[in-house]
């Protein structure tokens, strides 16, 4: 059984559970303290002395005064951190030396979920006019992505209560994930959502005055950008691709089918003109393996296709690719 690892003040309620059972019955059966490993982690329950098969709780208020008094000394060090720091940097900011420039830096790597999010959260909250982002189809099936959806929530609802605008780029795919679904049902203010087939990587642009993107593939390292030209060339782009996208909320646009072709399909049958295999046309337009296959089976049964290289002749000659949207 997977367990999170997490503070006492956010105790799961398993180990919540069994550690309000021991405190009734004075005691715990080893075995069963295994399905919340974070009450022995955590100091609430001991080995009994005289049989180790058993575990004790140690007594609310002990438990209280020893975590509180843990974030007493946290605090006072990091008040202490604070002093220091005063006494290092006060003097120096007025010296004035020519070399030391007083802008925030153009580029700045952040490493780490926490930093990332921090970062991202206080931009946000100066944020006056409009935050674009480019959301392609990563994480949101899993534990991590539904977290990140909850965080970024208030986030959001706070920046469009001040008025701002909020614009939003997916894949098509995404059009009717329920995650994505309630989302926009939750939001109120100026929040808008279009769709396209592909997306370049995840972006998010904050008044046209710094942008994060990520720096490494597990999204774990992130390039904060505040270069003007950079801005500038990231605006423009999301400007495009929103005019070409398809829009999703608040006023939903169904792509047309031509020909009985949807345009999933003709975005797959670009793909696989191009020559490329089912895994990476299922990687690009954010959906799984099978499920392109799917479609690629239903674009050869409406155009009469035998086989895959008489697909890609009967796409080429089909003209479905030439039609314009």
């Amino acid at each position: 059984m997977n367990h999170r690892e997490h503070g006492v003040e956010e105790l799961c309620a398993a180990g919540e559970k069994l550690y309000e059972r021991a405190l009734r019955d004075g005691y715990l059966p080893a075995a069963e303290a295994a399905e919340a490993p974070c009450l022995t982690g955590l100091g609430l329950l001991h080995p009994a002395v005289d049989d180790l098969a058993r575990l004790e709780p140690v007594a609310p208020a002990a438990v209280l005064n020893r975590f509180l008094r843990t974030s007493r000394t946290r605090i006072a060090e990091e008040r202490g951190r604070e002093d220091r720091l005063l006494k290092l940097f006060e003097p120096l900011l007025h010296t004035g030396g020519r070399g030391a420039p007083a802008d925030t830096p153009t580029l700045r790597l952040l490493s780490g979920t926490e930093a990332i999010n921090r970062a991202i959260g206080d931009a946000m909250a100066e944020a006056t006019s409009e935050v674009c982002c480019v959301q392609p189809n990563t994480h949101y099936h899993d534990e991590r992505g539904r977290i990140a959806q909850s965080r970024s929530l208030e986030r959001d609802q706070a920046l469009l209560d001040r008025g701002a605008r909020m614009r939003t780029l997916y894949q098509h795919t995404q059009r009717h994930l329920p995650l994505i679904r309630a989302r926009y049902e939750s939001l109120r203010g100026r929040a808008e959502a279009r769709t396209l087939d592909e997306l370049p990587d995840r972006q998010i642009i904050i008044d046209r005055a710094v942008a994060f993107l990520p720096a490494d593939e597990d999204q774990r390292l992130a390039l904060e950008v505040r270069h003007p030209a950079l801005l500038g060339f990231f605006g423009t782009a999301f400007d495009r691709l929103w005019h070409l996208a398809t829009p999703m909320y608040p006023q939903a646009v169904q792509p047309p089918s031509l020909g009985g072709v949807t345009p999933r399909q003709r975005a797959i049958a670009a793909l696989l003109v191009e020559g490329h295999t089912d895994a990476v046309v299922a990687e690009r337009l954010g959906m799984n393996v099978r499920t392109a296959r799917l479609h690629i089976a239903k674009l050869a049964a409406a155009l009469g296709s035998e086989s895959r290289a008489q697909l890609g002749y009967l796409i080429g000659r089909s003209g479905i690719l030439d039609q314009e949207r």
